[in-house]
């Protein structure tokens, strides 16, 4: 398969078009600096069976900041976790915790929402 033809990730695998072009969307923000990240903390049990996580949203960067974040607070915690679409989903009810670090690292817009 030639470069021109590589598939994306909206499934387009091949085209007979010899002038066509995959159209890349817009590039993810640069990450703002801890200081001017505003976060929200808050508890979640929908559709998880009744089992409580705690999300971090409103983070404003690039996906590869996100899960570097994502690590951090998950080996903090000692829980499992996960992150996309700008949310970190952390395993169990660790508000205190996740708000703890977050505050210690610069990062001081944090807010806990309950």
């Amino acid at each position: 398969m030639s470069k021109k033809n590589k598939p994306d990730g909206r499934g387009f695998v091949y085209s007979t078009d010899p002038g066509f072009q995959f159209e890349h969307g817009a590039e993810a923000p640069e990450t703002s600096p801890p200081s001017q990240q505003t976060l929200k903390v808050r508890p979640d049990t929908k559709q998880r069976a009744g089992k409580v996580v705690t999300l971090i949203e409103g983070f404003v960067g690039k996906e590869d900041d996100l899960k570097e974040l994502e690590k951090k607070l998950k080996s903090f915690c000692g829980t499992g976790g996960s992150s996309k679409d700008g949310i970190i989903i952390i395993q169990g009810d660790q508000r205190e915790k996740i708000v703890q670090w977050l505050l210690k690292n610069n990062y001081s817009k944090t807010k806990k929402v309950n």
